[in-house]
This record gives C-alpha cells, structure tokens and sequence, in this order.
C-alpha cells in the first residue's frame, strides 16, 4: 500500500536516476530479510539504476554486508556499493587527524577493523574516542570512554540513532551510548552519521547523480528523510522499521511518499514506465 504524503503530489518515479536505501528496517531486521528484498534489487539492475546502500550502524564492516546480502539472495552488491556512519567516520578521521594518532574505539569489531585498515592505532590510550553501537557493551569499556574523554580527547560518535530495530523490537541504540558517555561527562560527541550531511554527499559522489534526481528510501523520518531533504533528496518512508503512521501524521518531517514496506515501493515503480 502507498500513502500520500505531502500535499504536492507522490514522488514521480520515473524521474529517479539513483537511489539511497537505508539497511535496518528497510531490507531486514535482525538477521530477518523483509519482504520485497531480492525484487527490490532485481528491479534496481534491470532498470541499471545505481544505488548506495547507507546505514547508520557501524557495528558491521561494507564486506560484512556483502555478505549479508549474498545470504539473502542478493549475490551481486560491490562493497563499493555501501557507504555506513563507520566509513563516514573513517573519512572524517583521515581528513582531520594524522595516521599515527591514536584512536580508542567504544563499537563492535566491523568499525574497529575500519579504523585499523586506514592505519590508525587503536589504543586505550589515545586522544580520540570513536563511539558506535556496541552489542558487547560493559561497564568498564563505558567508564574507559568517558574517562578518556573527560581527560580532554575528542568525542566523536558514529551516529544518534537512539534505537535500533531488532526482532523483538526497538532496542537500544548507538545514540543511547552516546546519551550515558555525555552524562557522565559533560560533552557533545560531534556525530558523523544521518542525519548528517556527510554521508549523503559520499553517497551522490559515488552515484553520480544530481540529488533532485536521487531518492532516499529509509525508516526515519528523523535521520533519512530529514538529512535527505536537507541536501535536496527526494524521499520515500517505509514503514517496516521505526517511525509509524501515528508518528507521520504528528511529525513536522514529511516524505514525498510512504509505503507500506520494500515490497509495497517495488510494486509501484513497477508500474511507472522508465523514460526515455
């Protein structure tokens, strides 16, 4: 089902020449693929329409998702294909610090991996403090952040998604790190992710596309769709993931359309005609 969104008309599909798809609660959730995934990429290629697949959790590296995909039945995504708030971090990172400043990472082995692979130390010493969502997460690597940052290292967080769409429900999320380490010290994190400019102007570079042109299809209105509109992204909102009608019809943030899920947008770009 497509519902309409804003008051100036349904996105018109056939102008899009490229796409940015958010992962979690758009292609699965959990390690559950929703529905309308391997259609969605069969029609993306027939159509020879580029995409950048572009997540806020860092906990996973672009072969980690690759892999995932290929699971899924969707064999043929390039890594160069993926951008996440752990690569846009990276780049931030190797644009502002030199090589050999150590780093002290509160996140999971994909954006640990990330960091290392560009050259950087990881160190729990460092004067850098990279915070990411983090499955594993104790108290004692919480007090070693805060404790690294209270001393005067830079706080920078991957994003501020506060939750995360698992299985069993909304869980927390990265941005809740970064809520308990700015309690216990007083800081702001300068945060890399959606709704960011950055990772959507990695994602136009790639796709060389103009943004009026491209589309984010996410389940947030508050990180895809605002940081899309905000760089001049068309938009589409998906309900399998986190935000909801009740929240849509309360929020100042509207999409140009909203589907009820991958399957439901698939539909309706079937139907529209490629131009010419």
């Amino acid at each position: 089902m497509m519902y309409a969104a804003r008051a100036d008309g349904a996105l018109n599909l056939r102008d899009i020449k490229g796409a940015v798809v958010d992962m979690d609660g758009v292609l699965w959730r959990g390690d559950q693929p929703l529905l309308g995934v391997q259609s969605f990429f069969r029609l993306l290629r027939a159509r020879g329409l580029p995409f950048m697949l572009a997540s806020n959790n860092s906990s996973k590296s672009p072969a980690d998702y690759v892999a995932r995909l290929s699971r899924m039945g969707v064999p043929d995504v390039q890594a160069s294909e993926i951008v996440s708030s752990g690569t846009t971090t990276v780049d931030y990172l190797q644009q502002h610090y030199p090589v050999e400043t150590p780093i002290h990472v509160l996140g999971g082995d994909g954006l640990k991996q990330l960091i290392a692979a560009a050259g950087f130390t990881l160190s729990d010493e460092a004067s850098v403090v990279v915070v990411g969502i983090d499955f594993e997460l104790t108290y004692d690597r919480l007090k070693r952040a805060a404790l690294l940052i209270r001393a005067g290292a830079d706080f920078i967080g991957t994003n501020a998604d506060t939750t995360f769409p698992a299985p069993e429900g909304l869980v927390p999320g990265a941005g809740s790190l970064l809520a308990a380490i700015h309690a216990a010290t007083g800081r702001e994190p300068l945060v890399m992710g959606k709704p960011g400019a950055a990772m959507f102007h990695t994602a136009l570079r790639r796709l060389g596309t103009e943004p009026a042109n491209t589309v984010m299809i996410g389940d947030r209105l508050n990180t895809d769709v605002a940081g899309a509109q905000a760089v001049g992204l068309r938009t589409a909102l998906v309900l399998s993931g986190v935000s909801t009608l009740d929240e849509l019809a309360a929020s100042t943030i509207q999409p140009d359309v909203v589907f009820a899920d991958l399957a439901a947008l698939v539909e309706a770009w079937e139907r529209e005609p490629t131009r010419r």
